[in-house]
């Protein structure tokens, strides 16, 4: 039992920091972070940002390997349902959100030989 709690502390302090590393890495391409980690009873989405007029809702996806599919192949369209229902009901929340364009992204992290890949999917599905 204590293996097992300490697995899943184990896999939510790894996606926390790969949800920083693709904040990081989106901020240095020029986006803005609006909120992270948005919960309503439809799912959560990672990182909400801010692309100039358009609202970016970000997934984002690690991967140690990609023996079982890539990170991004991942985001299935159950994911995908998920994070269309929680985008909008942010946007009922948020009617300032709701007048800018908006989009779904993917950031894709990988390591492989202790080197971190980060793939950013602009777009990857639509509404």
């Amino acid at each position: 039992m204590f293996s097992k709690i300490r697995q899943n502390d184990q896999r939510a302090a790894t996606g926390k920091q790969a949800e920083a590393s693709a904040c990081e890495y989106l901020q240095a391409q020029g986006l803005t972070l609006v909120e992270r980690n948005y919960l309503c009873k439809r799912g959560e989405i990672d990182l909400i940002m801010q692309d100039k007029h358009t609202t970016v809702f970000v997934e984002v996806r690690y991967r140690r390997n990609d023996r079982f599919g890539s990170s991004a192949e991942s985001v299935d369209w159950r994911k995908q349902t998920k994070l269309l229902a929680t985008a909008e009901h942010y946007l009922q929340q948020h009617p300032k959100a709701a007048q800018n364009d908006c989009r779904f992204d993917v950031v894709a992290l990988t390591t492989e030989n202790r080197q971190q890949t980060i793939d950013w999917i602009i777009d990857a599905f639509q509404a």
